[in-house]
């Protein structure tokens, strides 16, 4: 069966669907996406990832073109259009075609985009065994407004995670233009020192990603303290664990980064016990968040 889509009101094959070369999303980064991911047919937080776009929207000028549309309904459908059951789902929202350049205020209509595709994730041994992550030589600037939006002008993080690859890595840190870490390249990132995490505050220039808002609830539950505070490089060999969190990712251990001049072995250099029941509680949260109704 042909891969569904779903494209500004109407649910099509893949090859039928069609965006316009003049559309700003395409020719200025003009845009906001978000990757959800589904369980079980349920995609897993998707009104956390709808308030955070309409949210973002509506600071970029497209919250009013967007109001009329039911997303939600619209993610549902492509999920269930594909028949799918675990899958990755990507929702893309861009100002759409406008004769102008995209300062003239003229008024547009938004191009939506969700597409659904089946997803495996990765392999058990790879969460027991950790990530390995690279320092990029990019830099966040944490006084940007882009850098707590999820644009399409995902260039940053590309380039970043197309660095670590280049070394044998899983993962790229980001530093902020302070020398501060930010985030990762398309995570983010916590550290455990006894029993509190720290993780980098939006102020250092990163999106507040909606599994780190889930790690962050589900702390106190574990009797575990939360501190957002910044962290430098130097900090890194006092923390016991680490680990990375993405939605489609959930909470991946970090063990090791490559910071240019030295590889810095977090804690005993493989998962923490913290971190195990971490990803543990987030589990058991999916399993009853996606439970069959």
């Amino acid at each position: 069966m042909e891969e569904i889509v779903y494209l500004s009101g109407a649910l099509i094959p893949r090859s039928q669907a069609k965006v316009s070369v003049f559309d700003h999303g395409f020719l200025y980064g003009y845009g906001l996406f978000e990757t959800m991911r589904a369980y079980r047919g349920q995609i897993f937080l998707l009104e956390r990832h709808l308030k955070r776009l309409l949210d973002s929207a509506a600071v970029i000028g497209l919250g009013s073109g967007l109001a009329d549309i039911d997303l939600r309904k619209a993610c549902l459908d492509t999920l269930q259009a594909n028949g799918l059951e675990e899958a990755r789902l990507r929702l893309t929202v861009s100002r759409g075609e406008v004769a102008s350049f995209p300062g003239s205020g003229a008024e547009a209509t938004p191009t939506v985009l969700i597409t659904a595709r089946s997803y495996a994730p990765l392999p058990a041994p790879k969460y027991a065994q950790g990530f390995k992550a690279l320092v990029a030589s990019l830099r966040r600037d944490s006084q940007s407004l882009l850098s707590c939006l999820k644009t399409t002008n995902y260039l940053l993080s590309i380039l970043a995670k197309m660095e670590a690859e280049a070394a044998g890595l899983d993962e790229a840190l980001l530093l902020n233009e302070r020398g501060f870490i930010a985030e990762g390249s398309i995570s983010n990132v916590f550290f455990v020192a006894g029993s509190s995490l720290i993780t980098p505050p939006v102020a250092s220039g990163i999106l507040p990603g909606v599994t780190r808002g889930v790690v962050m609830e589900l702390a106190p539950t574990l009797k575990l303290k939360v501190n957002e505070t910044e962290v430098r490089l130097e900090d890194l060999e006092r923390f016991d664990e680490a680990f990375l969190t993405s939605s489609v990712m959930e909470i991946m251990p970090l063990v090791e980064i490559d910071a240019g001049e030295k590889k810095i072995t977090i804690g005993a250099g493989k998962p923490g016990e913290i971190t195990k029941r971490l990803m543990a509680a987030y589990k058991e949260m999916v399993e009853r968040e996606t439970a069959p109704k």
